[in-house]
């Protein structure tokens, strides 16, 4: 609890790396609030289950209304928010193990409709919440409270996953570089169409790899974390999937120029239906 939220304790472990996200959170929804001039109460955050479920509670006062679903069922609660309301900011926040594993089957139907949100993914590489078992995003041969002889799938590549799915917008980030990471969710939520910033958001308890990501000289660790090079086109498709052959580029990966959101096309597709009124209905029915 804090003097900010003394109704809600935040049970991460300290150092985790979703207290960096959640800050990113606040400032890019008020930044948006700002500049939309619309209440902070039009954003709607939806969140799965896991360490990332906690996302759904920010400050006290005026915030965004929050979901807290069910495992992996981010998209298909958000794609029925969105339907009822198209006018909602929706910002998933899951984790690795919760979007990818379950949650996998629902991203490439919400590309290839390009669902207007944006989702914001932590990735520790584990699963945090239920002790450190090895998630999509583990390396392979790890060994984890799930796999104590070894883990025998490769890790899976997120960035390459959503390229691949059609996703309109895809990001990449470290939670600790928290204004840059803000400025990323902020662009996602201005694009008009399926966004995904991808966050590398380390486990201090179950699978620290900050050091590995953000390099430490002292003990001679590179850092596999590197800024996109102002020479890459977001909007060239073939330049992003060579892009995420290298381990952690932070930035915008791709950008779809000419993506028609699903709110669009809804509009589109029922432009020229006709009405039918209650008489005509019940005539149509009859035998």
């Amino acid at each position: 609890m804090s003097k900010k939220n003394p109704e809600y304790d935040f049970k991460w472990c300290p150092g985790c790396g979703d207290f960096g996200v959640k800050r990113s959170i606040e400032m890019a929804i008020k930044q948006r609030t700002i500049e939309t001039e619309l209440p902070v109460e039009n954003n709607v955050i939806v969140a799965g289950i896991g360490c990332s479920g906690n996302l759904v509670h920010l400050l006290d006062g005026p915030q965004p209304f929050g979901i807290h679903g069910i495992h992996g069922r981010t998209l298909p609660i958000s794609l029925g928010i969105k339907s009822a309301n198209p006018d909602l900011n929706v910002l998933v926040v899951a984790g690795d193990g919760d979007f990818l594993s379950i949650g996998g089957e629902h991203i490439a139907p919400q590309a290839q409709r390009n669902l207007n949100v944006t989702c914001v993914i932590m990735d520790n590489g584990v699963y945090g919440l239920t002790k450190g078992q090895s998630s999509p995003t583990t390396e392979y041969g790890e060994i984890t409270s799930s796999t104590p002889y070894g883990k025998i799938e490769a890790a899976l590549n997120p960035l390459h996953l959503y390229l691949s799915m059609g996703v309109s917008f895809v990001a990449s980030a470290f939670s600790s570089d928290v204004r840059g990471l803000a400025q990323l969710i902020q662009e996602g939520m201005d694009y008009k169409g399926f966004s995904i910033v991808h966050v590398q958001s380390p486990c201090t308890t179950y699978n620290d790899t900050f050091d590995v990501l953000k390099g430490n000289a002292k003990k001679g660790i590179e850092p596999q974390t590197y800024a996109i090079d102002d020479s890459h086109d977001p909007e060239n498709l073939e330049a992003a999937f060579d892009l995420v052959q290298k381990p952690v580029p932070l930035g915008v990966v791709y950008k779809a120029a000419k993506a028609v959101a699903l709110d669009e096309r809804f509009e589109q597709v029922t432009a020229n239906v006709k009405g039918t009124n209650a008489e005509q209905l019940i005539k149509s029915l009859a035998i």
